[in-house]
């Protein structure tokens, strides 16, 4: 039996192709012939790899608060002033600074069965650091909060907190195998040191087994104890559990000299070409332009940065002219704090803007899938519409959901419409948040089939803008 709101979903859809028509009303012919020409030139580009080249390898990994995030600001608005856009501009916004110090060090001591063993880990971003001496601690293993709660203090207080519950490798989305994972590295330390522990290790987020940690944010309370706080790659987690299992005594040892510095003074760059017909309407593209420190910032998320980028490189060297506001928007500090999409849907409410769509490139440079679509019903049903036109170009998955995480803050302005490109998701939880995070890990045609797409999105939403077609009808 079908749910309601997979019902729901259904009967938008039917609607849809049942307004297939007013593609009609669209010169369908022309439409086509554009989104080809966007492929094309697109697929025979090498500006945008060039670019991604040089914002991985010149300035590398690019934290919020370090010299190569304010290396990136500024070379994102050169190479975007020298585009000819009708505005290039940068917008404020105060970071957190956090480093991450010496290298860290894992080890395994007094195992019963292997003695002394080093294993990778990489602090959490946000993490206090253990002092220069490290600490080291018996190690309890849980998969949950709940069984953590089941120990209660008198088993964990004292000792290192060993988060281990893995992806859920039925998923075939992974961005949904890492939903259900990553609440341990977000609420792991807090839930740990209120029952008195000394530290937290914390399984890596990826379906892979790997000897690179993956590093990512966690979060800490003021009223408790801020205990230093770890990911473990996975094949270190594992190697980890079998040895509890039969010796449970044996002790972990960490060191991590991380520590959070004032906060910094960064921007958001943006660039516009304006609308010829409706410049009050804005279309948003874009990505983040920090990333861990620990790789060079390739999938995560200097795709999305650079495909943004080529978005309007695309509309400018075609000479399309779109009807409403294009702006791609570099966003900083999405990594470890959000602060960049905050302080941009602060602004755009300050000065009263409409964004009428807002598109994010945040889950790596892959093969293009399609868009989720966080919207109203219409506005998903007028997407639905233009699928005879995507998918062409591989663009089946159009579906309901979408958005991302520096767009979100835009949500209940008006009737925006929040969509998250998605690309194949396979391959991403292989690179996620380490030092493997490369430019030789992304393949430029995959990286360019992205951008068209984003382009051809974009290309449909100026034209005919995203009002629903007729929205009250599906509600």
């Amino acid at each position: 039996m079908l749910t309601k709101k997979a019902l729901r979903n259904a009967v938008v859809a039917a609607t849809a192709l049942v307004t297939m028509p007013a593609m009609a009303q669209q010169n369908y012919k022309a439409d086509s012939t554009t989104i080809k020409n966007i492929y094309d030139n697109a697929l025979t580009s090498y500006e945008s790899y060039e670019n991604l080249r040089y914002l991985t390898k010149n300035i590398g990994g690019r934290l919020s608060g370090s010299p190569q995030a304010a290396a990136a600001v500024e070379w994102s608005r050169q190479v975007m002033e020298k585009m000819g856009l009708d505005r290039v501009y940068l917008q404020e916004v105060m970071v957190p600074h956090w480093v991450r110090g010496d290298n860290e060090v894992g080890r395994i001591i007094n195992s019963k069965l292997v003695g002394t063993a080093d294993v990778n880990i990489c602090a959490l971003g946000s993490s206090v650091g253990t002092g220069e001496n490290g600490l080291s601690a018996e190690v309890v293993e849980v998969k949950s909060f709940e069984e953590l709660e089941k120990l209660g203090k008198k088993k964990v207080q004292g000792k290192i907190v060993f988060f281990n519950r893995p992806f859920d490798n039925t998923h075939v989305i992974t961005g949904a195998a890492y939903g259900g994972a990553v609440d341990q590295r977000g609420g792991g330390p807090v839930s740990a040191a209120k029952l008195g522990a000394v530290g937290v290790l914390v399984r890596s987020m990826t379906n892979d087994f790997q000897d690179v940690p993956h590093t990512g944010n966690t979060r800490y309370q003021d009223d408790v104890t801020k205990i230093p706080a770890a990911a473990i790659s996975t094949n270190g987690a594992e190697q980890l559990s079998k040895l509890l299992k039969n010796d449970p005594n044996l002790k972990f040892y960490m060191r991590m000299t991380c520590e959070t510095l004032p906060d910094v003074l960064s921007y958001n760059v943006i660039g516009e070409i304006k609308g010829t017909e409706k410049p009050d309407e804005i279309i948003v593209v874009g990505g983040h332009l920090d990333s861990w420190d620990l790789g060079e910032g390739a999938h995560d998320d200097g795709t999305g940065c650079v495909q943004s980028i080529e978005v309007l490189r695309l509309f400018k060297e075609m000479g399309i002219k779109p009807k409403r506001t294009i702006r791609a928007v570099m966003f900083m500090n999405e990594e470890n704090g959000l602060r960049g999409g905050r302080k941009y849907a602060e602004e755009a409410k300050t000065k009263g803007e409409k964004h009428i769509a807002a598109i994010e490139s945040d889950a790596g440079g892959f093969t293009p899938r399609g868009f989720g679509i966080d919207g109203n019903d219409g506005q998903y049903a007028q997407v639905l519409t233009w699928k005879p036109l995507l998918a062409p170009y591989g663009l089946h998955d159009l579906t309901r959901g979408g958005g991302g995480a520096d767009i979100g803050p835009l949500k209940g302005q008006g009737t925006v419409a929040l969509i998250g490109f998605r690309p194949d998701s396979q391959r991403y939880f292989d690179y996620h948040h380490t030092v493997i995070d490369t430019f030789e890990q992304v393949n430029r045609r995959e990286m360019q089939l992205g951008a068209a797409s984003m382009a051809s999105l974009v290309y449909l939403i100026s034209e005919y803008g995203l009002n629903g077609n007729g929205a009250k009808a599906f509600k």
